[in-house]
């Protein structure tokens, strides 16, 4: 498989730049693998497919304000920095983007707030656009990553053009997110509303939540024709024993096993044993799933409508087939589905 068999012509006006009214009222696209049929239903009507003991695993990561606007030293040019990860509690160093990139030096200080009740600094250049920055705060670990959070603002992608509005706080994260770390979040489990989870849980459906903090190398573009020479950026996941055994008791029982987006199913596919079962898990990831691909633990995925040429419709696609996702795709454009972060969903049988 090559690059260029993944891209295809989307129109601008398909990209979400707001999310639906109900969380659970997206729209769903049902991909059935087996009778290669295509659905046009709603998110809710997701319950019609699952039974007593089946499980939906999601990944409970939550987004942190990683996006922060601040003034360069001297010449008060305003910097955006966007919160990568952080390197070194103690000594407040952070992984960041800049932008503008060329404006940043090693060396340069940054202010952040009306008050300038924030300094960093600058005391590395990592790549062409990612620098390390320290930031001086003397208060306690626990008033710094306050300051953080009142600083920052919701990292809404890039493709939405508009300003962050208050709502966006509390629809740009999951209703079950936890585990703070997350650049980005996992958007197929934000149409999950509390009522329709809920309802799944009175049929019986079990849950099992994994971690994995999505960082921006989800996103990164591809740019090599074979793919078998991109690289993932690693991201941090976390699988305890109690997802494990929620999951392998349902294997074994031969029931649906639904990985609720591209970063739950990357999850479970870094943790397989040799006899096909998930393992517990607590490190680095780095792995990209492209067809041809032999998926161990899930049989059923529900995902966004997703960007060409982006590795999250290289994996949707390993997974339901290449030309049966072309052909989902090519009906999503024209029945005008939604498109990325805020848009619709596919359930893939």
């Amino acid at each position: 498989m090559k690059l260029s068999h993944f891209n295809f012509d989307l129109p601008d006006e398909l990209l979400a730049e707001y999310p639906s009214e109900n969380r659970d009222e997206s729209r769903l696209m049902v991909l059935n693998r087996k009778d290669q049929t295509i659905e046009h239903k709603m998110f809710k009507d997701i319950i019609d497919y699952f039974n007593e003991d089946d499980v939906m695993i999601l990944n409970n990561t939550k987004v942190f304000p990683a996006r922060l606007y601040g003034n360069k030293e001297k010449t008060g040019a305003r910097i955006e920095v966007f919160l990568l990860r952080e390197l070194n509690e103690e000594q407040r160093l952070w992984d960041v983007l800049v932008d503008p990139a060329r404006k940043i030096r090693i060396g340069n200080k940054l202010y952040f707030g009306e008050e300038e009740s924030l300094v960093a600094e600058v005391i590395d250049n990592t790549t062409s656009r990612g620098r390390t920055l320290r930031f001086l705060y003397d208060g306690s670990y626990r008033d710094f990553r306050a300051k953080l959070t009142e600083l920052g603002e919701t990292p809404l992608p890039k493709y939405i053009k508009r300003d962050v509005q208050p709502e966006d706080e509390e629809r740009y994260q999951t209703i079950f997110a936890k585990n703070e770390g997350a650049v980005a979040a996992p958007t197929a489990g934000l149409h999950f509303s509390k009522h329709l989870l809920k309802r799944l849980e009175i049929k019986g459906v079990n849950f099992a939540e994994v971690t994995l903090h999505v960082g921006l190398g989800t996103f990164n573009p591809v740019e090599v024709e074979d793919l078998s020479k991109h690289k993932m950026d690693s991201e941090e996941i976390i699988i305890d024993s109690k997802a494990v055994n929620t999951i392998n008791t349902a294997i074994k029982n031969k029931k649906r096993v639904c990985a609720v987006g591209t970063t739950a199913m990357r999850s479970i596919e870094s943790s397989v044993s040799s006899s096909g079962t998930l393992n517990e898990f607590n490190g680095w990831s780095n792995k990209f799933i492209f067809p041809p691909y032999d998926f161990s633990i899930a049989n059923c995925m529900i995902t966004n409508f997703h960007m060409p040429k982006s590795t999250l419709l290289m994996m949707a696609s390993a997974f339901a087939g290449h030309d049966f996702i072309k052909k989902a795709y090519e009906e999503a454009v024209k029945e005008k589905y939604k498109f990325y972060s805020y848009g619709d969903a596919m359930l893939i049988l």
